[in-house]
Formats: structure tokens, C-alpha cells, sequence
């Protein structure tokens, strides 16, 4: 066994005797995201300790890599092959991790029209709350309980244990790329992007703001080129990063506000009638919004509820508001119960995901 991993045990085992919780991070790149470790009194587990790819099989899209390996590494290696994270993760710093970037489950402007990180993930490793390395590995994914593990996982932020290894389905780099953008109202950018999300056209990422609506399409050139014909628009000329700074929020709309929220909608879900700045991203099913904080959250939440989904308070000041969107009492007990089967003394990064657990 590893002498990171053998440290990780021991860590674990010495948190559970003396009852101290554990704040497991990787490259420390998402700190800002989820809530505070409800302890003050807590010791730091490195993941970033435990580093590197295991096993890639490019004839096979599949790629198994250590939690601790730097996107950026991972990313590079898949690109010497045309290959790619399908899921697009924003990054957020450069050393951002293979572990967090699962752990907190985000995607990227891709998700909406290949999948979310989860669809990705084919198995995990990973020490339970009881410092056993558990495997839910190759491409059975389903423990002796049912549970499917690599999603309950991933988006977990990290409270329902340590993340040592994960294998990724991985897609290849499309043979094009371009940009469109267009000049329109929201409304009318809503209903373009829920009309062509019917259509076999092959977009894959959208974005509006500020009155222009963006289109990338991705894959074959004749598919590619006819797709432009027929959508019309203008090509954008640094697309590339145009993107990233969508991704990496670096765009000047995700520092418009003192807070930013982040609301998951149906995609036909008409314009918020909100204060503060607003940007659209997978064809209007995301939608965030910029604001100050004197906007109350539950204007925030009962709006998105009305719309059949959710808020999360994605950055900000977080005294005064509750991170992810409330959950049911009958999905609570759920989450506890998942937290009690994988940590039972709930020593795993208690706060992160909710006050509760």
C-alpha cells in the first residue's frame, strides 16, 4: 500500500479516537464553495498527497487517475491523445484537482449537451469513515447495498469519505470548433436555445449576456459547417478563451455582484424577474445571477422552486444565507443516513454540504 494512503488511514483512525473532524482538500482551489466545517477545531487532510495516472487506455476512452492528480496534468496528457474531460470542470486555480473537482461535482459550459461529471465517473476508490479502502471499481458500479457510489460521490464534497482513485469515460477532442454569436433579447435567446435543443445540430455550449447570444459548435467540419448556415450569426474570433473565462469565471459578470447565485431550471423557464446581473449557460437551464446582499434568498429560492429547481449560493458572504437549496425532511433523513452508512462518527467534512451533517 502507498505511504500517502497508509497516512491517510491513520488519520482517519486517529480523528475518529479523538473525535476531531477532518477537512479533506486537494489543491485548495474551491475553498470558496459549500459551507464552513461546522467545527472550529478541525486537522487538515492533504489529498493532494496522492498523485498521478494509474491506467489510460486511449483505444478505450477510459482513464484511471489519483485524486490528487493536477486537472491541468491530467488534462494534458488526454489532449496528446485528442481526448478530452467531456464534462468541461471549471478549474478555478491551477492546482486544482482530479478529487475536488469530483467531490464538488461541477461541470462545465459542455454539460448540458454531453453530460455532468457524474455521467463521466466509472468507479472510485476511496477510505470510508472507518479507514477501510473500499473499490467500487472497474465498470460495475453497484455495491452490495445498491448504491451506484460514483454518483453519490461525486458532488459530496468530500463528506462521505476520502477520494483516492477515480476512472473517467473520456471523449475525443472534436475534429472543429466555432463560435457564433448573435444579437437578441433574453426572452428570444430562451426560445431559440429550447427550439435547437430539439434539433440534431451540434452545439456544444451556449451562453447569453448582455443582449448577445453565443453558440459553439463542436465536431465534424461538414456537420459543423452546416450547422453555421443554418443558425446565422457572426464567428467569434477569440472564441477560445471567451470560453474559458465562462468556465473559469474570470468574465467580468462573475465579479458584478457581491454574491453570486447559481440556479438550476428547466431550460424553458422564462426570464427571472430578479435584481442584479444575469448570464445564461446550457441552453437557459442554468442561470446565474449577480447580485448584492440585500436581495433576499428566499425571493431568490421561491423563484427557482416556482421553476421546478433550485438555488445555491455559489460565492459571497455566506453568514447570513444557507449554501445549497433546503432540502425536504424526507431527503435529509436520506442524506444522514448515507452519511451514517459511509462515515458513522461523521468525522468527514461536517458543514461542507449542510449544517445538519
Amino acid at each position: 500500500m502507498p505511504k500517502a494512503v497508509e497516512h491517510f488511514i491513520h488519520t482517519i483512525n486517529a480523528a475518529v479516537k479523538n473525535k476531531r473532524p477532518l477537512y479533506i482538500r486537494g489543491g485548495n482551489s474551491k475553498y470558496f464553495y459549500g459551507g464552513q466545517l461546522t467545527s472550529q477545531t478541525y486537522e487538515i487532510l492533504d489529498a493532494a498527497a496522492y498523485s498521478g495516472i494509474v491506467n489510460y487506455e486511449p483505444s478505450e476512452l477510459i482513464v484511471t487517475a489519483r485524486a490528487g492528480t493536477r486537472l491541468s496534468d491530467l488534462e494534458a496528457v488526454l489532449s496528446e491523445h485528442h481526448q478530452m474531460l467531456a464534462f468541461e470542470p471549471p478549474h478555478f486555480d491551477e492546482n486544482a484537482t482530479l478529487g475536488g473537482c469530483i467531490a464538488t461535482g461541477l461541470s462545465g459550459p459542455r454539460r448540458a449537451y454531453t453530460g455532468a461529471a457524474r455521467d463521466f465517473v466509472l468507479g472510485v476508490r476511496m477510505l470510508d469513515g472507518k479507514g477501510d479502502d473500499l473499490h467500487f471499481g472497474g465498470q460495475v458500479m453497484k455495491n452490495v447495498a445498491g448504491y451506484d457510489v460514483s454518483r453519490l460521490v461525486t458532488g459530496a464534497m468530500g463528506t462521505l469519505g476520502v477520494l483516492l482513485e477515480v476512472s473517467l469515460k473520456v471523449l475525443p477532442l472534436p475534429s472543429m470548433e466555432i463560435t457564433l454569436g448573435m444579437q437578441m433579447t433574453e426572452p428570444e435567446a430562451i426560445d431559440k436555445m429550447h427550439h435547437w435543443a430539439s434539433k440534431p445540430l451540434p452545439i456544444s455550449a451556449t451562453c447569453f449576456y448582455n443582449d448577445h447570444l453565443f453558440v459553439r459548435l463542436s465536431g465534424a467540419e461538414s456537420a459543423v459547417h452546416a450547422a453555421r448556415l443554418k443558425l446565422g450569426g457572426e464567428e467569434m474570433k477569440q472564441a477560445k478563451s471567451f470560453w474559458q473565462s465562462i468556465r473559469e469565471h474570470t468574465h467580468p459578470f462573475f465579479h458584478s455582484g457581491t454574491r453570486l447565485w447559481r440556479l438550476s431550471l428547466k431550460s424553458s423557464t422564462p426570464k427571472l424577474l430578479l435584481p442584479g446581473e444575469q448570464l445564461l449557460e446550457w441552453g437557459g437551464a442554468l442561470r446565474w445571477l449577480a447580485s448584492d446582499e440585500n436581495l433576499n434568498e428566499k425571493t431568490i429560492r421561491s423563484q427557482a422552486e416556482a421553476a421546478g429547481g433550485h438555488a445555491t449560493l455559489f460565492y459571497g458572504n455566506k453568514s447570513s444565507a444557507q449554501i445549497f437549496h433546503p432540502l425536504t425532511s424526507y431527503m435529509m433523513t436520506l442524506h444522514k443516513r448515507l452519511k451514517q452508512k459511509f462515515d458513522p462518527t461523521g468525522i468527514f467534512n461536517p458543514g461542507r454540504m449542510y449544517p445538519e451533517y
